[in-house]
């Protein structure tokens, strides 16, 4: 017969007065989990993408519920004009006999912002994300997987900027 050790009401009762207190800490603070931008605008145009965009892709990922991406720009009420989206990886560290032991991945995206009739609401802008990756010939395939999930997070990171820049477009110019 195995006797199973049940835990205590008292060291149940303890840690949730444990997290209680952690998640008061948090609040007062002023830490919040990161909500999806508010966009003001419910049909977003997305303007000199390639046509498989990894970053184009993220920026529909990462759209609230309450817009869409409409394919014509006069179907839109505001445009993302990609003016360079652009990923690079470069070698940054390498061994004597020439083995790669680090790379460097960026991406980066030049965009403005205008109305559907070409007004202009935000002048050209870059953003870029970076990350290091270090390299290893007896682990590439987990490394491959490693760099999928960097650039991935990177073209994420770039989109949720892009959409906040669009909620304060949207503020500072309300249709």
């Amino acid at each position: 017969m195995t006797l199973t050790r049940r835990p205590s009401v008292v060291t149940s009762r303890r840690k949730l007065l444990a997290l209680a207190g952690v998640a008061a800490g948090l609040q007062a603070c002023g830490f919040r989990l990161r909500q999806p931008s508010d966009l003001p605008y419910s049909r977003i145009a997305l303007a000199g993408f390639a046509r498989r965009s990894h970053m184009a892709e993220a920026m529909r990922r990462n759209l609230p519920p309450s817009a869409r991406v409409v394919d014509s720009a006069r179907d839109a009420e505001v445009v993302v004009q990609a003016l360079d989206d652009r990923f690079t990886k470069t070698v940054v560290a390498s061994t004597a006999a020439g083995q790669v032991r680090e790379f460097r991945l960026r991406a980066t995206l030049r965009f403005r912002i205008t109305e559907p009739d070409g007004k202009l609401l935000s002048e050209g802008a870059e953003l870029e994300q970076m990350r290091d990756l270090s390299y290893s010939e007896a682990s590439a395939l987990g490394k491959e997987e490693e760099e999928a999930t960097l650039v991935r997070e990177m073209h994420n990171d770039i989109a949720e900027q892009l959409l906040q820049r669009l909620a304060a477009v949207g503020r500072r110019f309300p249709r």
